[in-house]
């Protein structure tokens, strides 16, 4: 019962990630952390989602040892716990595989900010992570994944709480949030603006990067200190 909370939102945000077509037969994963305890709840390795059950969901701490759970736990593992550990205002995160993003992510570029759609979201590119050197890759590879993200927002002066997605070049994304719920959230926004740039492009190869002022104001009457959207 004492993991009962992140066993059950690690679950709900993995169940999610088929319904949204954002994953392939096993091809991604969620996380959901309890700060006060130091320990997350992440996708048991190889399952197919249609057989996952809350109480599969394995319990880890950062150090990759198991805290809770008869499964091994997900082959990301360790990136997930360098981003928890290194970013303390993350709550979940989620990997994917998903059709557009990874073919952002293949083709080695950033998502270009086309619309406001966009920038509903976040007012820059879509980050793209460069691809990972041959010591890392031969090294502690799903560790040095994290702490590739990590170094890269440093080395861009990116803030994880702004700019909640990143693509891995010649791998994949990765997205996170308040809560698994929101990185989920997050992958399924990546793939839609994945998928209208590409198409975007295929219309007008030529098209402009979308005025400043415009990525200004989407973003700003969404998120800003006199956000508008929604309701309170």
């Amino acid at each position: 019962m004492k993991y009962k909370r992140i066993k059950e939102e690690a679950y709900e945000a993995n169940k999610q990630l088929p319904l949204l077509d954002l994953v392939l037969f096993t091809f991604g994963n969620a996380s959901a952390i309890d700060r006060d305890l130091s320990v997350f709840a992440i996708k048991p390795s190889g399952v197919p989602y249609s057989e996952l059950r809350a109480e599969d969901m394995v319990v880890v701490d950062f150090e990759d040892r198991i805290v809770e759970g008869t499964l091994r736990p997900s082959s990301d593992t360790k990136t997930h716990a360098v981003l928890y550990q290194t970013w303390t205002e993350v709550g979940g995160i989620c990997h994917t595989h998903s059709t557009y993003a990874t073919s952002w992510a293949q083709a080695q570029m950033p998502i270009p900010i086309l619309g406001t759609t966009h920038a509903d979201h976040l007012t820059i590119d879509v980050p793209c992570a460069p691809v990972m050197d041959d010591q890392s890759i031969q090294g502690d590879y799903e560790h040095q994944t994290g702490k590739q993200i990590i170094d890269y927002f440093n080395r861009c002066n990116l803030n994880p709480s702004e700019v909640e997605m990143v693509l891995i070049a010649g791998h994949a994304p990765f997205t996170w949030g308040a809560s698994a719920a929101k990185a989920v959230y997050n992958s399924a926004v990546l793939e839609e603006l994945a998928r209208m740039a590409y198409l975007t492009l295929q219309i007008n190869p030529e098209v402009a990067g979308l005025k400043e002022a415009l990525r200004s104001k989407h973003y700003e009457r969404k998120h800003g200190d006199k956000a508008y959207y929604g309701q309170e």
